[in-house]
């Protein structure tokens, strides 16, 4: 049986949203910093960044855990195009890159209007296949995470890119440290995680929300939720359009107005999550030195 512990109900709805035999699984443990996991259902597998070790991983039900990559550029945040082609945030290049069928890696992204990125942090794919990210300076601030360097860009910006044309686009310019990002179910909203406060606790740690205007553009920003332990780092939501965040105390889960209903508490810090497993009930969870699964009772919303 479950331990009661690892679920905080705030609000009766959030019952049904989980499973209370399912327990927390540790897949792994051996990282420096878990993050950014991303799931392969036609190849059965979790992929994940182990940033500091300049590593990616691979876990499967059959054989476990082996490594990917290495080196992986401090590769970061990861997501998948609608050809199911692996998208990452590398760290070490400052760049936006796709890995192909055959295993080689282009770049996709690595300059604004002539200057460096920052260091893409986390992404997602709209439908229309345009590329959505992030560039906080997470990756340039100090050398374990990447290469210390001073930004090139005046300001740290939510992205939009078509890889079709190349064209880079600054669809918001206002966030102190943008960081995980998603898309709401019907792709009408987009959230985007503030995590300042991950370096001076009076910036912010809340979650904002977009409307997104015609596909390519944002209006309306409004904050959703406040994250009140630790700092929002990776972000998913499910087909009913639930949020759930990364926190200190484990994945915080918000309904579509911003209220919290309930929490899974994990061991460690989390910093980022994603659905997966053929029904895509199953939460995969990259918390600091480990990663974690553990089962719902909802699906969720990301495709592929």
């Amino acid at each position: 049986m479950a331990e009661a512990s690892i679920y905080e109900i705030h609000d009766p709805r959030f019952r049904q949203m989980i499973v209370t035999s399912a327990g927390l699984d540790e897949l792994y443990s051996g990282c420096r910093w878990a993050e950014g996991p991303v799931w392969f259902n036609d190849a059965n597998q979790l992929l994940w960044s182990d940033i500091p070790n300049q590593r990616m991983l691979r876990w499967t039900p059959e054989s476990g855990v082996s490594v990917y990559r290495q080196p992986s550029n401090f590769t970061n945040g990861h997501t998948r195009d609608r050809q199911g082609r692996l998208i990452s945030c590398e760290h070490g290049t400052r760049s936006v890159t796709r890995t192909e069928v055959d295993g080689s890696i282009i770049v996709l992204a690595d300059r604004f209007e002539g200057a460096r990125l920052n260091s893409p942090n986390d992404v997602v794919v709209k439908s229309d296949g345009t590329i959505w990210f992030t560039d906080p300076t997470y990756g340039i601030m100090s050398d374990y995470e990447g290469f210390r360097a001073e930004p090139e860009q005046q300001t740290r910006n939510v992205y939009r890119l078509d890889p079709t044309t190349g064209a880079l686009a600054a669809v918001v310019t206002d966030f102190i440290q943008p960081n995980g990002l998603a898309f709401s179910p019907d792709e009408t909203i987009l959230y985007v995680a503030d995590s300042a406060a991950s370096h001076d606790e009076s910036l912010p740690r809340h979650i904002r929300a977009f409307d997104v205007i015609d596909g390519i553009r944002l209006a309306n920003s409004r904050v959703f939720c406040l994250i009140d332990n630790g700092i929002p780092d990776g972000i998913r939501t499910d087909v009913n359009g639930n949020l759930w965040s990364s926190a200190a105390d484990g994945v915080h889960c918000f309904d579509p107005t911003g209220k919290l209903i309930g929490k899974i508490r994990v061991p460690q810090t989390v910093a980022n999550l994603t659905f997966g497993g053929p029904q895509r009930n199953r939460l995969f969870i990259a918390a600091t030195r480990s990663v974690y699964s553990v089962y719902v009772a909802v699906s969720g919303a990301q495709v592929p």
